[in-house]
């Protein structure tokens, strides 16, 4: 079988190379030669783990190629995967131009392929509104003059970072057809990957199948926002959110998933598709107030991390002047997408309020280059980054930060002050090495048992310079 897969982005890759990898014949086309040259050469254009090995290997068994002939490479398609990017507009909703010119190149295909040949299945795998398959569909029939094809959509489920494993073993492969030769092409094709467990191939009707996309997105985006929530009510009550999540997590209608406190979530997928359920519900008249909250939540997280950092030295003068390392600027860990990444909206607003900022991360160095400008600056190592450094902001759970060497850390730094973004340090290593610790949702380490016992029914009461996130630069007692 034939594959064509239409853009070279993220999900166009993983998709391309692992259906390569079970044995089928797939091209990518895309409009940038020079992400095509990389191709050809075996280089992923983007960072995720294993996939240029991945693309080298099918290049070397001859099953992959990569062209800007779009045409040709239609005609000569059994199936044809769009995978090109729907970002969010002005508006809140998803830019479909990508989209429909891809429809109009595959319409003019459709009129040069041989009589006798099988129509090509049209698979929409771009995270689209309802109705945008259907509405490709009707485009596809009126451009190529009522050539044959057959249509489907096809929700992508890939984490950044573990997007091969995903691909590879997926709980589920939702598709959305209207005739039977479809959906047994679609089987066929994902038959290698759902044999050994999962949910296996579950057809949808095409509507039902892109609303599973933004529902199951808003539903994560929904834990995180509401753990963010929860750590909020922890850091002004003296709770501690870690104990707080283990505890309601242990109720097996929770579960342990996506319910971490931290920054709040960014990429290209959560905050695209929370926005576009709210236009949706704006465009048929359909409340969506939880939605709304969960997208409000998310970026008042980031804001309230950068609040905290300057209320710390606040009574010593304001941030002006002052020296903050970051660590890690990407979204989330193994990837180089700063895409909507909290790191980036904190290394501003702190900029913005006189600091001088440095920061590094493994992979996303030159996105962040980009993004930042002359905002901040790059180190070329975590600790060179934190050399006279007021404080230090862990942004981006990378492995390598969560156990650092704290002692060559603290003679690093001009101040021995941690904000820990993403409650991965380890608080008692930490205060050991004589760091001041904040975490999310944290309270001061040493106090807590002190105060569980002077504050079971009394209010919150309104504290003075640091606040109660403060974990201080002393070693806790056995029981904090």
């Amino acid at each position: 079988m034939r594959i064509a897969v239409v853009g070279a982005g993220y999900v166009g890759l993983v998709t391309g190379a692992c259906f390569a990898s079970s044995g089928r014949d797939v091209v990518f086309v895309d409009v940038d030669e020079g992400r095509l040259e990389k191709i050809r050469r075996g280089e992923s254009p983007i960072y995720e783990p294993g996939l240029s090995e991945m693309l080298r290997r099918n290049l070397d068994a001859g099953r992959v190629s990569a062209t800007s002939d779009a045409t040709r490479a239609y005609r000569e398609a059994d199936a044809i995967f769009l995978c090109v990017g729907t970002p969010t507009g002005a508006d809140g909703d998803a830019e479909l131009g990508a989209v429909f010119a891809c429809a109009d190149q595959i319409a003019e295909a459709l009129r040069e392929r041989d009589a006798g040949a099988a129509p090509p299945l049209v698979v929409v795998k771009s995270t689209v509104p309802v109705g945008t398959t259907h509405a490709i569909g009707r485009r596809l029939s009126e451009r190529s003059g009522g050539a044959a094809f057959r249509l489907a959509n096809n929700p992508e489920f890939l984490r950044e970072g573990s997007a091969i494993g995903d691909f590879l073993r997926p709980d589920r492969v939702i598709v959305g057809v209207e005739d039977e030769d479809a959906g047994a092409l679609l089987r066929d094709l994902y038959e290698p990957f759902t044999r050994h467990g999962g949910a296996g191939v579950m057809a949808l009707d095409i509507r039902s199948s892109e609303m599973v996309k933004y529902a199951s997105n808003a539903m994560l985006a929904t834990k995180i926002s509401f753990i963010n929530e929860i750590a909020g009510l922890c850091e002004a009550y003296g709770a501690d959110v870690e104990a707080v999540r283990r505890g309601m997590c242990a109720d097996e209608r929770i579960g342990p998933h996506f319910l971490f406190p931290g920054l709040g979530y960014g990429g290209s997928c959560f905050p695209k598709d929370v926005r576009a359920c709210l236009e949706m519900g704006r465009r048929a008249g359909v409340a969506t107030e939880l939605l709304a909250g969960v997208d409000a939540v998310n970026r008042r997280q980031r804001a309230r991390f950068a609040e905290r950092v300057a209320a710390r030295f606040e009574r010593e003068g304001g941030l002006a002047g002052r020296r903050l390392a970051v660590w890690g600027v990407s979204f989330k860990p193994n990837t180089d997408d700063i895409r909507e990444a909290p790191a980036v909206d904190i290394i501003r607003a702190l900029a913005e309020r006189g600091a001088g900022v440095t920061y590094f991360d493994p992979e996303a160095e030159a996105n962040a280059r980009g993004a930042l400008g002359d905002v901040a600056d790059a180190a070329p190592d975590p600790y060179l980054a934190a050399v006279g450094a007021d404080a230090l902001l862990l942004c981006t759970e990378w492995d390598e930060f969560t156990s650092p060497d704290f002692d060559r850390l603290r003679r690093a730094m001009a101040r021995p002050i941690i904000f820990d973004g993403r409650n991965v340090m380890s608080r008692e290593h930490a205060l050991a090495a004589g760091f001041e610790l904040y975490s999310v949702g944290r309270p001061d380490a040493a106090r807590a048992s002190v105060e569980v016992r002077t504050r079971a029914v009394a209010p919150p009461v309104a504290r003075q310079g640091i606040g109660a996130g403060a974990e201080l630069g002393r070693r806790p007692k056995k029981n904090g």
